[in-house]
């Protein structure tokens, strides 16, 4: 009898793991995008800023693949950063460089590995790009911005094709 309960007991442990290990997985992986839009200016600042964007990302496990696009910008793009906010909406420090066009129309990319408190920023909402130029909003010459939110859309639009 004793043998036997040991088996249920087991049985029960082996189904937890593989129960937290899914979810786990689950919340290691996901389609995440952003519309890159003006900074933050004062009326006196309008001529420094234009132009727009998006860009998508991908989370593998720890490894973020972010692409993007932008057009219209009042001069070249001159870097890329992935910024760590304090909340959604919030400015916060670079984590990482991202390759990026050096012009007013182009392409954003790179892949940056996250750590846990990273992993669980982009899930929260808090990791937005933001794009430079030659000139734009003093001090850093930034002119456009856009947090990673979770792709809802390629999700339920899955959900549509099952009915």
């Amino acid at each position: 009898m004793r043998l036997q309960s040991f088996g249920v007991f087991r049985a029960f442990s082996t189904f937890g793991m593989l129960a937290i290990s899914g979810f786990v997985l689950a919340q290691s992986s996901g389609n995440f995008t952003a519309r890159l839009s003006w900074v933050p200016i004062s009326l006196a600042q309008q001529k420094l800023v234009a132009g727009e964007g998006s860009a998508t990302a991908t989370l593998a496990r720890a490894r973020l693949t972010i692409n993007g696009t932008f057009v219209g910008l009042p001069e070249a793009a001159t870097i890329a950063r992935l910024h760590y906010g304090a909340a959604t909406g919030a400015r916060g420090p670079a984590i990482a460089e991202l390759e990026v066009t050096h012009a007013t129309d182009g392409a954003i990319a790179g892949e940056v590995q996250l750590d846990r408190e990273q992993r669980a920023a982009l899930l929260a909402g808090q990791l937005y790009i933001q794009l430079y130029a030659e000139r734009g909003v003093p001090p850093d010459d930034a002119v456009l911005r856009g947090w990673l939110l979770r792709d809802t859309t390629s999700a339920s639009a899955g959900r549509r094709n099952e009915r």
